[in-house]
């Protein structure tokens, strides 16, 4: 079992407080989603997660290592990082994007078979073997969203850190890209991390959500818990009801709470 540990992060933008001592410690072999209102710091906390940001306090830890005294490329082939907007402005194949993801492994030599395995695989979980010689730039978001997780799993991660990685993408691939990831997690024993604004989904996909408020960490558990009305209340302002359905806890927004 592999940990990635928070400790005590604190991340200032300006003069404002993003992260305020924020602990949280992460195992493989679940799949945990981190949710809050626009502004509550999970985008930040993922990055600060990924060793692609160093907090002004506190440090991450990658088991027993300090993940910002990981050697790059070390960390890289151990994370696999999927960004909320991710900057695609040249004219590339798809099947080129996604073997991008192997470059941790790869030296000056190119492509193996095992990498060109490796990339096949990805792009058949993520069902993007169709689009393998489109431009990339000719993509819809949500096609963009599939490869761009295909890249991710074409390195074969032990951890896989995604900001938002459902934006985008209709009803039946949002449900695909949640099988996936509970696949990755409890059949694999990998560690999944998501930031997601949908709690429904979240309600659905992860084993355990923490909820973030003003940098702060509001609630952390299993999903009836961490979404309970009261917490939804604090952190979105709304009247929640959840209730137990066949896909897991089902939440209902009724209004704002009064």
């Amino acid at each position: 079992m592999s940990r990635l540990i928070a400790e005590g992060l604190g991340v200032m933008l300006g003069d404002h407080l993003v992260l305020a001592g924020v602990g949280a410690s992460f195992v493989t072999g679940q799949v945990t989603a981190i949710l809050g209102p626009n502004g509550a710091g999970k985008s930040t906390l993922l990055a600060c997660l990924a060793g692609l940001r160093e907090p002004e306090v506190g440090e991450v830890r990658l088991d027993d290592q300090p993940i910002l005294a990981l050697d790059p490329r070390a960390r890289a082939q151990r994370l696999g990082f999927i960004p909320q907007t991710p900057e695609i402005a040249w004219a590339i194949e798809v099947e080129t994007l996604v073997g991008l993801g192997r470059t941790p492994f790869i030296g000056a030599r190119g492509l193996g078979d095992d990498d060109r395995a490796a990339v096949a695989k990805a792009m058949a979980a993520c069902e993007v073997q169709a689009l393998a010689h489109r431009d990339v730039t000719t993509l819809s978001g949500g096609e963009r969203g599939r490869v761009l997780i295909a890249r991710a799993l074409a390195g074969d991660p032990q951890w896989l850190l995604a900001d938002e990685p459902l934006a985008g993408l209709d009803p039946g691939h949002a449900l695909d890209a949640c099988a996936l990831f509970a696949t990755m997690a409890h059949d694999q024993g990998r560690g999944v991390i998501v930031t997601l604004h949908d709690l429904s989904l979240a309600a659905r996909m992860a084993d355990r959500i923490l909820v973030l408020t003003d940098g702060a960490v509001l609630a952390d558990g299993p999903p009836a818990e961490a979404l309970s009305p009261a917490v939804l209340a604090r952190a979105y302002g709304v009247d929640a009801r959840l209730t137990e359905g066949a896909g897991g806890v089902l939440i209902e927004i009724v209004g704002r709470a009064g």
